[in-house]
């Protein structure tokens, strides 16, 4: 069994946020694999049902970010899910626009859901799904958690559906051939 965990704020207000990127690509997932609507527990909404042979469980923490592994440990202690197996979906600022990249274990490079989620289960091992959302450009007026708080830009949500379905097809490419096979495919540059 796998727990994807998708990242984010919850309420309209930060529905496209870049720090919400983990809720469109579990949404995206839940769509692309048919699974249930979302049911509240572990203070988020969770989805379950199969996904290449195996069993996945989809969680969006209703806590805010920074204190997502509240949410995010009683639902891992509840379906028995090891750290290895929780794949968590988030913004990355120190990857490009446009890119997603997959790592397992680490640090929270300042990035407090994973803080947040490190600490409360005690373990940094659990999988990372990093879609790029850049750094602020040099004229932004503001700090960095000004820009993840900020909807994508124009250009930005043209390309967006396509960075959320390059997100699905990682974690799906994690499910069939395990993360480190994922990895060697996802995280090579095209020549």
């Amino acid at each position: 069994m796998f727990l994807v965990v998708g990242l984010g704020n919850p309420g309209k207000k930060y529905g496209k946020n870049r720090h919400n990127v983990g809720f469109m690509v579990a949404d995206a997932l839940r769509e692309r694999h048919g699974l249930p609507d979302y049911k509240e527990k572990f203070s988020g909404v969770w989805s379950r049902g199969p996904a290449h042979g195996q069993d996945l469980v989809l969680l969006k923490p209703q806590t805010y970010m920074n204190v997502s592994g509240d949410s995010v440990q009683p639902a891992s202690a509840f379906f028995k899910v090891g750290v290895s197996d929780i794949v968590v979906v988030h913004d990355e600022l120190d990857i490009p626009f446009n890119e997603v990249r997959l790592k397992q274990g680490g640090g929270h490079a300042g990035h407090n859901g994973l803080r947040s989620m490190i600490e409360r289960l005690s373990s940094p091992d659990f999988v990372r799904v990093r879609v790029g959302i850049g750094r602020p450009p040099p004229d932004f007026k503001g700090d960095v958690a000004d820009f993840v708080l900020q909807d994508f830009d124009a250009v930005e949500r043209a390309q967006l559906p396509d960075v959320v379905t390059r997100a699905c097809d990682a974690i799906d490419r994690i499910f069939k051939d395990g993360v480190k096979a994922a990895m060697n495919v996802i995280n090579t540059k095209p020549k």
